[in-house]
């Protein structure tokens, strides 16, 4: 296909314990991150004198997209020439997060042997365990945690934090976390979302005893396995919403493509291929 690791195709490794600040927040970790990011475009750019194509999957998409708004418009004007976000985790949230704090991680840390509540301390010290909750202003009042004494809603993701005994996270919480969760800046870059559906993705928790130590009975809806539906139709929504975003926008969505399969699986990437080989063509 004409892309060759170290040559024209670049990985950028990222901290994954860190969650990417929207612009306005401090960051020691992504200041130097983006700016080496930055460094890499550009000589990229001039070596093969042509804009650069930047991907993302996961968390890395929203790494990539915070990236790109931090920069300023002109610099994006000169250097990207297409972002792709694969899979994102982005501002209206998921549920995999708060399974994750309540009841340890689960397919993210890969220590052998390790139960996902013995790992559920160290996924708490990490400032991405309280990031890509969901968003009231997406998920609503509809419960996404049930026990037999309270439900809670996205509006009372404070209080659920001190349920599960992380009265700690409240506060950084609230004050790097709340903001994002309304964040939907366009990149006012060209941009393609590429998502698989129709998939069985966890939409509700139930602890009906309300012990959180237990594994989580799930409630499912429709996505990837992973990230909810109504978050990806809440992004859209917002980049479609937007003047200077909405002529250079797309959304794929890849019937039954899992949310690592997606990159892994050869039909699915086969499909994510084929449109960064169009953008390819059209920059040249």
């Amino acid at each position: 296909m004409g892309y060759h690791d170290g040559d024209n195709m670049h990985g950028v490794p990222y901290d994954f314990r860190y969650a990417a600040p929207i612009p306005g927040q401090a960051s020691q970790v992504y200041s130097r991150h983006f700016k080496e990011f930055m460094e890499l475009v550009e000589a990229a750019s001039r070596k093969h004198r042509k804009k650069a194509i930047i991907l993302g999957h996961s968390l890395g998409g929203m790494v990539v997209l915070e990236f790109v708004r931090s920069t300023p418009l002109a610099w994006r004007n000169r250097y990207i020439e297409h972002l792709f976000l694969v899979a994102p985790t982005l501002a209206p949230g998921f549920m995999g997060p708060v399974k994750n704090l309540a009841s340890g991680p689960n397919d993210i840390l890969c220590v052998p042997d390790a139960t996902d509540l013995s790992l559920r301390p160290m996924w708490r010290s990490f400032e991405a365990s309280i990031a890509n909750f969901p968003s009231p202003g997406v998920f609503g009042h509809e419960p996404i945690v049930i026990t037999n004494q309270r439900n809670y809603s996205a509006y009372d993701l404070e209080d659920l934090l001190a349920a599960v005994g992380f009265g700690d996270g409240i506060e950084p919480f609230r004050r790097r976390m709340v903001a994002r969760m309304s964040y939907f800046e366009a990149p006012m870059v060209p941009l393609t979302c590429i998502n698989g559906v129709g998939n069985r993705t966890p939409r509700q928790l139930v602890y009906w005893d309300g012990n959180f130590d237990e594994p989580a009975q799930l409630v499912y809806g429709d996505r990837d396995g992973a990230v909810n539906l109504i978050s990806m139709l809440a992004f859209n929504e917002e980049m479609r919403r937007q003047p200077g975003q909405r002529g250079q926008f797309k959304s794929i969505k890849v019937e039954n493509a899992s949310h690592r399969g997606i990159l892994t699986d050869e039909w699915a990437l086969k499909r994510v291929m084929q449109e960064i080989l169009e953008a390819n063509r059209d920059s040249s």
